[in-house]
Order: structure tokens, then C-alpha cells, then sequence
């Protein structure tokens, strides 16, 4: 009698909660989310993911995380995107690859999670790099873009304010390495090596200058690309071994105190505020300096949430983007992970602020970031272009031959491609 009660009892409960929504009988909704692994403790967007499922009673949401390695991403995505039925329902994808995904069919519309109207409140830069004729094929989920890095200890030391232009960095670098001769500094630290980060401060340069590598002033355009060989060779502010420099390497050699200045993302910020660190409250951080009579053109950077066209959970999905894109998560992602929000109301934000300090700094040169070109061949264009700029940081090539070939190969893969929009900017 009293088992048979007690199954009884049991049944009743098992019943009222079918009866209050809990679908026991019912397999979970499982979404896979692919994305490169964030910087910082995992948990933060793990546990983000849980009171997403909170909200979403019957829906789990699995995370499975790809190489760091951007390269390495791309090529899981190209081989498992175009056979049409990807195993993930939800993507993590750099900004220079929304282009190329959309055009090839890879990924779907999402005009509706984010009309017209409600576009204006994240920056332009991203929702351009989205935008692939005329429809939204991604949402921009965190900002990045080209700053520079000033030791501001050492300026004040020699009475110098933080450069305006190229010419003052060189005059300020050299003014401080002279009379410095003994501490072993460089004066200006960027990414040279044959990669993408090479073709990032390439532009930065040319842009700030009205022209770019593939239109423009043709002058202008060698004069920048001199300038970035004479920084080395002629300027001697900027070290031989830049042909072999990325963000990591060029940060360690700043982080340790051997550099006045130098280019790189966001990101390295909190790392020289960390306990321990040889330039913790020493450093600063302004927009990347221009040519008399220019603006300075830092260029895009940052990650985006996009739908594979194969997903069959395409509501829940839109409802995770809207999630993660979201005030309130982008305010925890920026406090906890550091990452820069993409909502721009969030720069307002008092409390946020008082957390982020550098967030105020950064927002007017997050609204001027300038994506790299918008067309789906942008990586075409990029390793087409990137031997050649390598060979004017080395010197086995002038300005005038790197730029002739530039032009030629981008001639060639667009082919009757329509480029002002895309290409030429300046």
C-alpha cells in the first residue's frame, strides 16, 4: 500500500509538471555555436549561454570552439559552409569574410533581427562590412580597430605631447631614442610581417594620406608605402625585425618596455594594466596618426554572429543573436572579457565607464573605422597584395614597382566586378 501510494504521489507530480510546460517527452532543441576561443575566462560567455537556456526552456545551447588561428577558422567554415548541411546553427565569423560567405549562399539573410530603423544604434564600420546588397548577412557581436600605444611616462620625461602626424611621430621618436641612447627602445613598433596585420597598417597608412592600394592618388599612395620603409631604414625608429612581426610579438616587446610607440588592436590594453606588469600606468592610447591635411583611418576590425543557411532551428538561432548582441550582455562582455560593445549607447554608460575608462577614448575612433575593402574577393585581394607590401618593408622592391603590381593583380581578379564601392576608399 505504500509503494502503491507513493507511485501514485510520484505519477501526480510527474503529470503537473508535463502540465506546467516541461516537456519531458520532448528531445531538446540543440543549437551548435562555432566560434574561435575569446580571450579571458571561458566561463563568462559559458554562463551566458546557460541563461540564455533559462529563458529558453527545452533549448541547449553547445559551444564548440575553433583554432585561434583566423586562417585555420576560415577553412573549417569554406569546407563545411559549402556542402550545404554545416553541423552548427550559429557562427562567430571576422568581419572581412561576411561578404564572401553571403555571395557563395553560405549564410542567411537577417534583415529581420535587425531592421533599418534599429541599425544606427552599433557602429557604421560593422554594419557596412555586413551589408552585401542591400541585406544584412551578419550582426556585429564585438568592435575592434587600429589605435596607437604611447608610453606616456616618456613623453612627459621630454615635455612631448602624443603625435598628430606621421611626421610628429617620427620627429617625437627620434627626439626621445637620442637622448635614450642607452635603454635599448625602439621608437615605433607595427606589424610587418607577411600577413593580414600587414595589410591593416598598409591601408591605415595610405587612407591617412587620401588614397588607398588599389585607387586613388598614385603619389600619395607610394609616399605611404615609402613611408612605412623609411621608418626602418631612414627614421631608424622602427626595428629590422619588423618583417617578421605580428600583434603578439610586437605587444611583448612594448609590454616589456622596449618601445615608445606602437600599432596594434584594443585588446593589449588590459594586459599592460595587469598586476606585475613593467608599463602598468605608464601607457596611453590616441588615434594613429595622419598626413597634413588628412584624417586619421584606422581600419575595422571585430567579430560577427551569422546564420548558416542550413540551420534548422533558424528562430531560436535569431533569438541567441539578439541575445548576445543585447545592452546587457555586451555590457557584462565588456566588463568581464574586455571586449568593446557594439551598441553605442553603452560608450554613455556612467557605470560602464568608471569599469572601461579606455572605452571613452575609443569610442570616436571606433566610429571612424574604416572597414578594409567591402567585396566578397577581399581575401583575394589581400594575399595578392600582401608579397608585394612585404617587399617594400624588406626593400627588394621600390614603392612605384610594389604599387604597379598591386594594381595589375586587383585588375585581374576583379575582372568586370564594379570596385568604386568597394575598393576605393579613402
Amino acid at each position: 500500500m505504500m509503494i502503491s501510494a507513493f507511485l501514485l504521489l510520484w505519477m501526480a507530480g510527474a503529470i503537473g509538471c508535463t502540465q506546467a510546460g516541461e516537456e519531458t517527452d520532448r528531445a531538446p532543441t540543440v543549437l551548435v555555436f562555432k566560434h574561435g576561443k575569446l580571450s579571458g575566462d571561458g566561463r563568462v560567455l559559458s554562463d551566458l549561454l546557460r541563461d540564455f537556456e533559462r529563458r529558453h526552456p527545452g533549448v541547449i545551447v553547445r559551444e564548440e570552439l575553433l583554432p585561434a588561428d583566423s586562417d585555420r577558422q576560415h577553412q573549417y567554415y569554406a569546407m563545411n559552409l559549402d556542402g550545404g548541411k554545416a553541423p552548427f546553427d550559429l557562427l562567430g565569423i571576422d568581419t572581412i569574410w561576411a561578404q564572401e560567405f553571403a555571395k557563395a549562399g553560405w549564410i542567411a539573410s537577417l534583415d529581420g533581427l535587425l531592421p533599418p530603423a534599429e541599425r544606427n544604434q552599433f557602429f557604421p564600420g560593422p554594419i557596412e562590412a555586413a551589408t552585401f546588397n542591400g541585406r544584412l548577412y551578419a550582426v556585429p557581436w564585438y568592435v575592434d580597430t587600429g589605435v596607437l600605444y604611447y608610453r606616456r611616462d616618456l613623453l612627459d620625461r621630454h615635455g612631448l605631447e602624443p603625435p598628430r602626424t606621421w611626421s610628429d611621430l617620427t620627429r617625437i621618436a627620434r627626439t626621445v631614442l637620442d637622448a635614450e641612447q642607452d635603454s635599448g627602445l625602439a621608437g615605433f613598433l607595427w606589424q610587418g610581417k607577411q600577413y593580414e596585420g600587414l595589410m591593416c597598417i598598409a591601408l591605415e597608412v595610405l587612407r591617412s594620406n587620401g588614397t588607398d592600394l588599389w585607387s586613388g592618388d598614385r603619389d600619395r599612395a607610394e609616399y605611404g608605402l615609402q613611408f612605412l620603409r623609411e621608418t626602418i631604414s631612414t627614421y631608424r625608429i622602427t626595428p629590422l625585425s619588423t618583417s617578421m612581426a605580428d600583434e603578439e610579438s610586437t605587444r611583448w616587446i612594448f609590454g616589456e618596455g622596449h618601445a615608445l610607440f606602437m600599432r596594434n588592436w584594443p585588446y593589449a590594453w588590459s594586459m599592460f594594466q595587469q598586476e606585475g606588469s613593467p608599463v602598468r600606468g605608464k601607457v596611453g592610447v590616441v588615434p594613429l596618426p595622419s598626413f597634413s591635411g588628412f584624417s586619421s583611418a584606422p581600419v575595422l576590425g571585430g567579430w560577427m554572429l551569422a546564420m548558416p543557411n542550413s540551420s534548422t532551428h533558424r528562430e531560436v538561432v535569431g533569438e541567441l543573436i539578439q541575445f548576445l548582441t543585447s545592452a546587457d550582455t555586451q555590457r557584462m562582455i565588456a566588463i568581464e572579457l574586455g571586449y568593446n560593445p557594439v551598441r553605442r549607447a553603452l560608450y554613455d554608460e556612467e557605470s560602464l565607464l568608471e569599469l572601461r575608462p579606455l572605452l571613452k577614448d575609443l569610442y570616436p575612433i571606433l566610429l571612424s573605422a574604416q572597414p578594409r575593402p567591402v567585396t566578397p574577393y577581399y581575401l583575394l585581394l589581400s594575399q595578392a597584395v600582401q608579397p608585394e607590401i612585404s617587399a617594400v618593408v624588406v626593400g627588394r622592391k621600390s614603392p612605384a614597382e610594389a604599387l604597379d603590381a598591386i594594381r595589375r593583380r586587383v585588375d585581374q581578379i576583379m575582372g568586370d566586378q564594379a570596385s568604386p564601392a568597394g575598393l576605393g576608399r579613402s
